[in-house]
């Protein structure tokens, strides 16, 4: 679709940035940031475990 072809641009990200702190504070950004990062470490060592476990073993 030639209308997406440039969706997002460097202001859209600033434009969502400005909300997510009206809507949810300066306070609670880190917090939110930090406790996502760690779901993603999680997510990650969870499907390496997984992908190790599927390999054959010789």
């Amino acid at each position: 679709m030639p209308v997406f072809r440039n969706a997002v641009q460097p202001w859209h990200l600033l434009i969502v940035l400005a909300v997510c702190l009206l809507v949810f504070g300066s306070k609670k950004l880190p917090d939110m940031a930090r406790s996502l990062g760690k779901s993603m470490r999680i997510l990650k060592s969870e499907a390496r475990a997984l992908r190790s476990e599927d390999s054959p073993r010789s």
